[in-house]
């Protein structure tokens, strides 16, 4: 399994759009699972939070490779999906994630500089 990950998360839906964003987000899943079928992404998983009072009520986790993942969210395609989910949801957000190996160096970084700054 690669490493690298995409964190797509959004909030409650616009009211009135409901109809759109079902719309919306099957077209991101179609999206995702083509790159998935072409290889350009290892696998995606898409999630509904139960209501919990939080901002947060869904997001998708894509695993792959950093810079096909770059690639794909660099594309045209992507970024017209981002902007018509953007109509449609509160609080979309689209940041870098990271597993395993990933996950084990991003906390090496932590524990340096904690290491550096209790010291200085």
């Amino acid at each position: 399994m690669v490493d690298d990950a995409l964190f797509i998360g959004w909030g409650e839906v616009v009211r009135g759009r409901e109809q759109r964003a079902l719309e919306v987000f099957g077209e991101t899943v179609a999206f995702w699972q083509g790159a998935q079928s072409n290889g350009r992404v290892e696998s995606f998983e898409p999630c509904l939070l139960q209501p919990h009072g939080g901002g947060m009520a869904g997001f998708m986790l894509i695993h792959g490779e950093r810079a096909q993942l770059d690639a794909l969210t660099a594309g045209d395609e992507f970024n017209r999906l981002v902007a018509r989910a953007n109509q449609v949801v509160d609080e979309l957000g689209v940041v870098n994630a990271f597993c395993g190996d990933a996950l084990a160096r991003q906390m090496g970084f932590f524990q340096t500089a904690s290491n550096e700054l209790a010291t200085a």
